[in-house]
């Protein structure tokens, strides 16, 4: 380093061309072609040459410049390294960080790839209202006992808001170990002390009262008697396990009659991700009935012109049929009970039919099937169930084609 120090002056800062001008002791103004202006400290480095950037001039001046290439030049005579400081530095702010404001940061990198404000306004009012006793702890102590704090009270109450508040949390928690913010296991992650702590969840006793899947060979045979088109769709949303809403919104371009499958586009599902459907041979006979009179694009045309069938509307017949406390929803439900309880077919084959993510994201990146062939049997033989009911007498399925993966 040179021992002259302060050569520049602030009119030649200001008034500097494109090149590298040395203030002294290290401290470098550097002006690249398209006229940008920074400060560089240059040192040597266990016998190698250095440098650290110091800031742009438009926001640091020269005499703040100076102060900072002192500190820098104390460091190394004290055998710091300046960029390995600042970087230290740096995680050490990133480690006093709340689990509130990672939760802020989590939300602000999501919002871009939400489709609309209300996903933002969902997971910024579960974190708040829920997860509130977290917000002020620093991230790199939340644990077990923490997350159970939070869950337990609600998690038989509210199941499905306390899974969602489960898995919002585990994504603040991922989010912070991507940026070493916290080290170790995710212990909102259900795979580990949670499942065993908090157990499955009790049955929802209130939106999504699902029909015993016992019952719903005789209410299909009684919901085939009714003629409309929020009939066919009942059945076939039933006959499918979608989302009430995915099916009702399906357009013909989505059918692939030859193929035999349903293939949701991406922006139309929950999980933002395509998912093809398998179509039964009464689903495909409720599709080809449909297609000779149809109206519009809609696979379930509504009352209105260019609209489909309300969900509304099949709720209402749902209820006239006196389907009990049963919702549409829970159909899906009825579906997973009855794949778990008498079939074979694996678990994570019945989670495909339902459109759900198996397994933590490493797991997913893996495993890029869906299965089509092995659901194709499935839904075969969840349409087969059905329509065993003449009068009454069910006969589960002790071992049903597809096997398990």
């Amino acid at each position: 380093m040179t021992r002259r120090l302060h050569k520049l002056t602030t009119r030649k800062v200001e008034t500097a061309k494109p090149g590298r001008y040395g203030d002294g002791g290290g401290l470098y103004l550097v002006v690249s072609p398209s006229g940008a202006k920074k400060w560089v400290f240059r040192f040597s480095w266990r016998g190698r040459p250095t440098h650290a950037g110091l800031g742009p001039v438009i926001a640091v001046s020269l005499a703040r410049a100076r102060e900072k290439a002192a500190d820098a030049r104390a460091m190394v005579a004290d055998g710091v390294n300046p960029i390995e400081s600042k970087r230290e530095g740096r995680r050490l702010a990133a480690k006093t960080k709340t689990f509130g404001e990672v939760a802020d940061d989590v939300i602000k990198t999501k919002a871009a790839r939400w489709r609309n404000a209300k996903h933002q306004a969902q997971w910024r009012t579960t974190l708040a209202t829920y997860a509130a006793p977290l917000r002020s702890k620093p991230v790199d102590q939340i644990d077990t006992a923490a997350v159970l704090a939070v869950l337990t009270p609600i998690w038989n109450e509210k199941p499905e808001t306390a899974s969602r508040v489960r898995g919002r949390i585990e994504a603040v928690l991922d989010f912070a170990g991507a940026h070493g913010m916290r080290s170790g296991d995710n212990p909102a992650r259900w795979h580990g002390p949670l499942s065993i702590m908090l157990g499955e969840q009790r049955r929802s006793r209130g939106h999504f009262d699902a029909m015993p899947y016992s019952d719903v060979p005789a209410f299909m045979e009684r919901l085939r008697k009714t003629d409309s088109v929020t009939a066919l769709a009942l059945e076939f949303i039933v006959l499918t396990a979608a989302r009430a809403g995915e099916a009702l919104g399906a357009t013909w371009s989505e059918v692939d009659f030859d193929a035999k499958v349903w293939i949701v586009p991406a922006g139309r599902m929950k999980a933002e991700r395509e998912h093809r459907t398998p179509l039964s041979d009464r689903a495909l006979a409720i599709l080809q009935k449909l297609h000779t009179a149809r109206t519009n694009e809609f696979v379930f045309p509504g009352r209105d012109r260019g609209k489909h069938a309300s969900p509304s509307a099949v709720g209402a017949l749902l209820r006239r049929m006196e389907a009990g406390e049963a919702t549409v929803h829970g159909f899906r439900s009825s579906f997973r009970d009855w794949t778990g309880d008498v079939t074979h077919f694996s678990r994570e084959v019945a989670e495909a039919a339902l459109a759900h993510a198996v397994g933590d994201k490493a797991e997913q990146a893996y495993r890029r099937s869906d299965a089509l062939e092995k659901r194709r049997a499935l839904m075969a033989a969840w349409a087969s169930y059905i329509e065993q009911d003449k009068g009454g007498n069910v006969v589960p399925l002790q071992r049903s084609g597809g096997g398990t993966v």
